[in-house]
């Protein structure tokens, strides 16, 4: 790939500045944080009352809320009345039935005793990765997410109750208040876990509901109560709005729902085959926030199936179906009848898709997600740093499922026991080839790259493109991009036609000491491309100087020739690489550009 800088000199002043690269992953936690991979830490647990776990089982089952006090202890530090209940749906119904005292907790530190932390955080969840051999698909699956959208961290760690090893466990960050502060710099909207009240075990005695998949049922909020689980103390009313504008309203879906952010969801999902979430072959896993800009953001949770994991089994006949999901699936027939039921429809999949600029945006995610994070190399050496640490944790582990052998076997190839249980690498290998076989996957994009900004106006290089659009915003919240044509034509600003550089006027350039946050993109006939790659999740930052030190040049020119150094009229510029051109303009200035390849 060639990447082309410009250089410029001038007889006249010529305002030139330079953007940042906003990097959001400065918001997750830094080394020797509680997700610390390098660490493997012992919790102790040590319950006030003996009869803790019947408690639990019993408050699992009739009161999901009720939490009893116990003493955690960690690196000799001892953290008084932490509230502790039980939590997950199949990992406890499993484990539980089995009489295995291997379930998963949530633990809060500050229940009983306010303002108490954990290493800086108020709650911590610890999943028994009851049905992932490895341990590690939960740990592996969301690095891959966190490049593209907000999301929780994990590690693992070794469990200890009332003196007894219990196992190793996955440690997950909860997806609450301090998770929203952490990464929107906000706390206070509506925030819902998308899991309705279905149970795994004891289904006899148990409620059920409609699943969360965003299906409109009316305007009454209550219809929704047991299909969402409401973590805020408000927000029925904004999620029946939303959903109800999925529905009816939905040319205004970006009034209500951060689309690009759901879209990377949509496309971390189908690439790393987790097929436990809303986009398919479960509707469930997600939380839904609405930031203060009114806009709903997708949040992915519970990853521990990615890379296909435990639903293989329900490919039981035809495991190729579950390495070669259809990335475009609108629900499921799990009825075989031939019909989508409406439990099973995923309205917002549908809508998004049949829209063709973001089924093109949500295409050139999943190509930049297959070619940035679909390494082997890389995802074995995660597997393999992780696996490393936790051997002998998991070799003691003697309340796990699986045997140590298929601890390792199952990094490279699918476990068939009571069930199917999909391997990592060999997910990955089938998955990538698979959707790069794709038609809409496959095309080739628009190239852009070489950002400039001088004199109140934007260029970016491109090829193999029809259209450019720069998209920018000055919201603090990073959202609500708008769209402004680029031109390639020689009118408004850009200086020369045809030359692969387009240029468009800088937005919001009239206002002082504001941050201006801007991408690109660009189109052809048949596919899409970003730049950064990873926007709107990242994208570039200018910011606008003071009056007293930022000296507009508000005067139109006019470029009239392009000559080399001894003279020759030049046509296209491209051909004088790494060589110096004299660039006229019709105010009597004149500039000398090197364009450099790279």
């Amino acid at each position: 790939m060639k990447f082309y800088f410009y250089l410029l000199f001038s007889c006249t002043p010529i305002f030139i500045f330079s953007q940042t690269l906003y990097n959001p992953q400065v918001l997750y936690d830094s080394s020797g944080g509680l997700f610390d991979e390098d660490s493997l830490r012992e919790i102790h647990l040590d319950f006030y009352d003996s009869d803790y776990h019947t408690i639990l089982v019993d408050s699992w089952f009739y009161n999901p809320s009720h939490r009893i006090p116990a003493k955690l202890t960690l690196n000799g530090i001892v953290y008084d009345s932490v509230g502790v209940r039980y939590k997950g749906n199949s990992t406890f119904c499993l484990p539980n039935d089995n009489n295995s005292p291997k379930v998963p907790y949530n633990i809060d530190m500050n229940y009983f005793i306010s303002g108490q932390k954990l290493l800086n955080y108020k709650k911590v969840k610890f999943a028994n990765a009851w049905m992932d051999p490895t341990f590690v698909k939960q740990i592996v699956s969301s690095n891959i997410y966190r490049r593209y959208l907000p999301t929780g961290e994990s590690n693992l760690v070794k469990l200890y109750s009332q003196g007894n090893y219990i196992g190793l466990y996955v440690n997950d960050e909860s997806i609450n208040k301090q998770f929203l502060q952490k990464h929107f710099d906000e706390k206070s909207g509506p925030l819902f876990k998308c899991d309705n009240i279905d149970r795994f075990c004891d289904t006899a005695n148990a409620p059920s509901a409609m699943p969360p998949n965003l299906y409109y049922m009316g305007d009454d909020t209550t219809l929704y109560y047991n299909s969402y689980d409401m973590k805020s103390d408000h927000g029925w009313t904004e999620l029946v709005n939303l959903i109800k504008t999925i529905a009816v309203d939905f040319e205004n879906i970006d009034s209500v729902l951060n689309v690009d952010r759901t879209l990377w969801a949509f496309a971390a999902n189908q690439v790393v085959s987790n097929l436990d979430c809303y986009n398919t072959y479960y509707v469930h896993n997600y939380y839904l926030y609405q930031t203060e800009d009114g806009l709903f953001q997708m949040i992915p949770w519970d990853l521990d199936n990615s890379f296909v994991g435990a639903i293989l089994g329900s490919f039981w006949w035809y495991p190729t179906a579950a390495y070669e999901y259809d990335p475009y699936s609108l629900g499921e027939d799990h009825d075989g009848n031939g019909i989508i039921d409406i439990w099973e429809e995923r309205p917002l999949v549908q809508k998004l898709l049949g829209n063709p600029l973001y089924r093109d945006i949500y295409n050139a995610h999943i190509r930049t997600i297959v070619n940035e994070s679909l390494d082997t190399a890389i995802i074995r050496s995660n597997v393999d740093q992780l696996q490393s640490l936790a051997a002998s944790a998991a070799s003691q582990d003697y309340n796990k499922v699986f045997s140590i052998t298929e601890y390792y076997d199952n990094v490279d190839n699918e476990v068939w026991t009571f069930w199917g249980f999909a391997g990592i690498i060999n997910t990955v290998a089938q998955r990538k080839s698979y959707l790069l076989s794709l038609p809409e996957i496959s095309q080739n994009p628009p190239l852009l790259n070489s950002v400039n900004i001088a004199n109140d106006y934007v260029t970016v290089s491109v090829t193999n493109a029809n259209s450019v659009e720069l998209l920018a915003t000055i919201s603090e919240y990073n959202s609500k991009f708008k769209s402004f044509t680029m031109y390639d034509d020689g009118t408004n600003g850009d200086l020369l036609a045809n030359d692969g550089v387009y240029t468009a006027p800088l937005p919001y350039s009239s206002l002082i000491n504001e941050t201006i946050k801007f991408y690109f993109r660009a189109r052809n006939n048949d596919a899409l491309a970003l730049l950064p790659e990873r926007a709107e999740y990242e994208f570039f930052e200018f910011a606008l100087p003071t009056s007293t030190t930022y000296i507009k040049d508000n005067s139109v020119r006019k470029l009239i020739n392009v000559i080399d150094l001894l003279g020759r009229k030049v046509v296209n510029t491209q051909q004088y690489i790494n060589q110096p051109l004299l660039y006229i303009y019709n105010d009597g200035t004149v500039e000398r550009r090197v364009i450099i390849n790279k």
